[in-house]
């Protein structure tokens, strides 16, 4: 068989997590709650009007900043979120995903050898684009607080990840995977460290409506003064309107940072899907938008607090998610008793390890998938220090209700815990 020629800076990092969980998933029938996809339609009257806009014809190239209509649309967003008035076409590019948006700020604003300073955890797809422009992470660990509430970063861990190469910081709020929401006051720490060493700062801001704490709303660090000029701000359609197939993001970012993410955006993709641009469009503008996007975060809201409510009761450490559609949970407990009451499954699986302490994610994330029918992420694949995530496994609500039954049902056979209310 011949080797795989994959480039050096794109080995270290395989097959993503995601697509190796959800195999896994489909192979032994499981419920997927590892993936972040929902299992259910984004509404109709967003898929009526991509119908509308192929019977009009418009399926042909757009411009490669986005088609007009939307490009409008996500300048009106944006004002309404507290953002500044932004010139729609010379400010703001639609991208093929967030995804994509990522891809061509780390290509068109990073230099080889530059550092970026990342919060860790980190969405995997950071550290590949990273590497695929020749910088460098600079990560800096999130972990929960003395109380176990929330997750948080130390100050000096931060200020020591800034050196004379930094060039930006790529900052996820609403974070995936912890579910933590940045603060106000930490976000200025985070803008300050920017200003005085003149980086940038790209800012994932993708679950940006997915916010569930009173006491911590959304706030967009290019929001903070002194901060837009130096701030790429990242979002897209997928999250807000349940619609992840779409791939429809866009990069907010004032002209000399836009400049630099076109000319990596025209060799990437050139343009993203012209009817669905226009679809889009009607879903940032209109009052049908604005309202699903409300009853969708009431519904998350609910389902948030049922699973939590049932991986507790089930014995996991759960920190409440204050946005995204991701929980974090600790397995530890878990683990530990079903190393000790499954002895042959755990020799086979790792529920212990060589020391007889408790499983890592990838034994605990198996052992759910081949006996309780449920796939999750096992979110050491996140960190640089793999050591930081294996006491965790995420799991994803971003399901029907039905779906989340019917993995507590099976969690609760599985690990021996009944009694869990029903969504509501």
């Amino acid at each position: 068989m011949t080797e795989p020629r994959t480039a050096s800076r794109l080995r270290p990092f395989g097959t993503s997590i995601f697509a190796e969980m959800s195999l896994l998933a489909a192979r032994h029938k499981s419920i997927n709650l590892s993936q972040g996809f929902p299992d259910f339609d984004g509404p109709e009257f967003l898929k009526a009007a991509a119908q509308r806009a192929i019977s009009a014809g418009e399926n042909q190239y757009a411009r490669t900043q986005g088609v007009p209509a939307l490009n409008e649309a996500i300048a009106s967003w944006w004002k309404r979120g507290g953002g500044r008035d932004l010139d729609p076409h010379d400010e703001i590019t639609v991208t093929s995903g967030c995804t994509e948006a990522l891809a061509a700020c780390c290509l068109g604003l990073l230099e080889p050898g530059d550092e970026v300073v990342c919060f860790e955890p980190f969405y995997d797809a950071y550290l590949a684009d990273i590497a695929m422009a020749g910088a460098t992470v600079r990560a800096v660990t999130l972990r929960p607080d003395a109380k176990g509430e929330r997750f948080g970063f130390d100050e000096s861990d931060l200020r020591g990840a800034f050196s004379a190469r930094t060039r930006a910081v790529l900052l996820n709020t609403p974070h995936n995977p912890t579910g933590k929401v940045f603060s106000a006051a930490e976000l200025t720490r985070i803008a300050s460290l920017a200003a005085e060493h003149d980086a940038i700062v790209i800012a994932d801001e993708v679950y940006e409506r997915l916010v569930f704490a009173p006491d911590r709303p959304h706030v967009s660090i290019a929001s903070l003064p002194g901060m837009a000029e130096r701030t790429v701000t990242l979002s897209s359609l997928g999250k807000t309107f349940s619609a992840t197939g779409w791939k429809i993001g866009w990069a907010i970012a004032p002209p000399d940072l836009t400049a630099g993410i076109r000319a990596a955006h025209q060799f990437l993709t050139y343009a993203s899907a012209t009817p669905l641009q226009h679809a889009a469009a009607l879903a940032l503008a209109s009052d049908e938008g604005e309202a699903y996007v409300g009853q969708l975060v009431r519904d998350y809201a609910d389902r948030r607090r049922y699973l939590a409510d049932a991986l507790a009761e089930l014995g996991f450490g759960v920190l409440d998610p204050e946005g995204t559609y991701f929980i974090m949970a600790d397995h530890t407990a878990v683990s530990a008793r079903l190393g000790a009451d499954h002895t042959a499954v755990s020799a086979r699986l790792g529920l212990r390890d060589e020391s007889g302490g408790p499983a890592d994610d990838f034994a605990m994330a198996r052992w759910l998938i081949e006996h309780a029918g449920v796939a999750t992420i096992p979110p050491s694949v996140f960190y640089h220090d793999k050591a930081e995530g294996r006491r965790y496994l995420r799991f994803a609500f971003c399901k029907r209700e039905e779906t989340l039954r019917q993995a507590v049902e099976r969690m609760q056979a599985a690990i021996g815990t009944s009694g869990v209310t029903r969504p509501r």
